[in-house]
């Protein structure tokens, strides 16, 4: 049983996260095609570092927070990770966010190729991990299959 439960269950989280992934790259594809534009300040500027136990590399991520007022007076704060480390705390960027959502604004320029890229090269990989486990549910279904017939 643990021989397909396990498989199973990283094909279901890897269905998960490229519903995700995709989801992602359409609003940020929207926001940046459709979204109005605002003078956002980067209000702080912050790292967050994963990894380094044991043999394993080190991952830092530098967070920004951002600041602006739409366009009916409300003002909104976001948080976005990898923006530009040339960014400091009180430099004015163009933000892009859409009016049903403006809590999901982005300060990223355009690079519609690089979202592509990104998003493409990362289902590629979820593609890869689906077929490794189906591949190994079928061997070990055969493998205990054969065991069967040997040991009935």
């Amino acid at each position: 049983m643990l021989f397909y439960a396990v498989p199973v269950l990283m094909i279901g989280g890897c269905g998960w996260a490229a519903v995700r992934l995709v989801r992602r790259a359409r609003r940020i594809s929207r926001t940046w095609s459709r979204g109005l534009t605002t003078q956002a300040r980067c209000l702080r500027t912050y790292t967050t570092t994963r990894g380094g136990g044991g043999d394993t590399s080190v991952r830092t991520t530098l967070h920004h927070v951002y600041e602006f007022t739409t366009l009916d007076g409300r003002t909104v704060r976001f948080e976005e990770g990898n923006g530009p480390a040339t960014v400091l705390e009180g430099d004015l960027v163009t933000a892009r966010y859409l009016p049903e959502q403006p809590e999901r604004a982005t300060a990223l320029p355009p690079s519609p190729g690089r979202l592509a890229a990104s998003t493409g090269a990362a289902l590629v990989f979820l593609g890869v991990v689906v077929v490794f486990c189906a591949v190994f549910i079928g061997m070990a279904h055969t493998a205990f299959a054969e065991a069967d017939t040997m040991f009935p």
